[in-house]
């Protein structure tokens, strides 16, 4: 497995991703330890909830520092200080300075929900998502049972795979005013979003644990955001109460471990970025930060 090359939208390099306990995933995914992994780990919520809880005792507060200096975090855009987190979760669910993610709050603008690396299938072929890296899967499958009458408004629109990585912000927004319609949750596996991992073709996005939201956006129309757990997600915890909401205030977040979000879209309703289209037609994830503009309204 090689490690992921990805487009830095803010530098225009394309850059080696550095990828937190990469070497364990390797040694996971390894074709002799596949199938002990695949009960012990991925199918069995036990380990991922053992990691949540050490992440949330007072044993995982000495991680952290070094987990950001291993990173190369900075630490002047934190709302509070390091010294204030009581254990590792605290710190990988820490708010951010608003004035350090500023957004454009024109009404027909499309922000990023979440710090991510991102991919964008501007066009599905049906209701299918054939991605660059990994196995194809169909809309009905990612919305599961109770998501099967909404499947065909998506038929030819757009999905978008938000890839959340430890070294990321955690907490994720909505993107532009609306309300929500319906929500709900559906079990499943475990396993790591890594791009190292989904290169290996492991079914993830209609075979993890996820929450899936449809949301009424004012100018973008019907919306399904999918919160997709993974690998030491010690949970998904959406936040935000049954009212309306405004661009970018807060729907949830991940606690410790890598997550991912997709959000599928009806047809025509997003013009999306020139760069974000081509890169991921290249086949190379964007690194993009929470409230950066995504697309615009589409024209008549």
């Amino acid at each position: 497995m090689e490690a992921p090359r990805i487009y830095d939208r803010r530098t225009g390099e394309i850059v080696v991703e550095k990828v937190l306990g990469d070497g364990l995933m390797r040694l996971a995914y390894r074709p002799i330890m596949r199938p002990i992994s695949e009960w012990l780990l991925f199918r069995n919520y036990l380990i991922s909830r053992l990691l949540g809880a050490y992440a949330d005792s007072r044993l995982s507060r000495g991680r952290i520092e070094g987990t950001i200096a291993s990173l190369g975090l900075d630490v002047s855009e934190f709302r509070d200080p390091v010294d204030s987190f009581h254990c590792f979760n605290d710190f990988f669910i820490r708010h951010l300075r608003p004035e350090a993610r500023p957004f454009d709050a024109s009404p027909e603008v499309f922000c990023s929900p979440a710090e991510c690396r991102l991919m964008l299938y501007p066009a599905l072929d049906g209701g299918t998502c054939v991605p660059v890296k990994g196995v194809s899967f169909t809309v009905e499958a990612l919305l599961g049972e109770k998501g099967r009458s909404e499947a065909a408004r998506f038929d030819g629109g757009a999905l978008v795979v938000f890839r959340l990585c430890p070294i990321d912000y955690h907490r994720y927004h909505f993107p532009a005013d609306g309300c929500v319609a319906e929500s709900w949750e559906i079990d499943g596996r475990l396993h790591s979003v890594n791009s190292m991992v989904l290169s290996l073709g492991i079914p993830v996005f209609d075979r993890n644990r996820r929450v899936v939201t449809l949301l009424d956006f004012e100018r973008f129309g019907r919306v399904a955001f999918v919160e997709v757990g993974a690998f030491g997600v010690a949970g998904i915890v959406n936040t935000h109460e049954g009212e309306p909401f405004r661009k970018m205030d807060e729907k949830g977040y991940f606690k410790f471990g890598g997550s991912t979000l997709v959000l599928l879209f009806e047809p025509g309703r997003v013009q999306f970025d020139d760069d974000l289209i081509a890169h991921s037609g290249e086949g190379f994830e964007t690194l993009v930060h929470v409230g950066e503009t995504l697309g615009r309204v589409s024209s008549p």
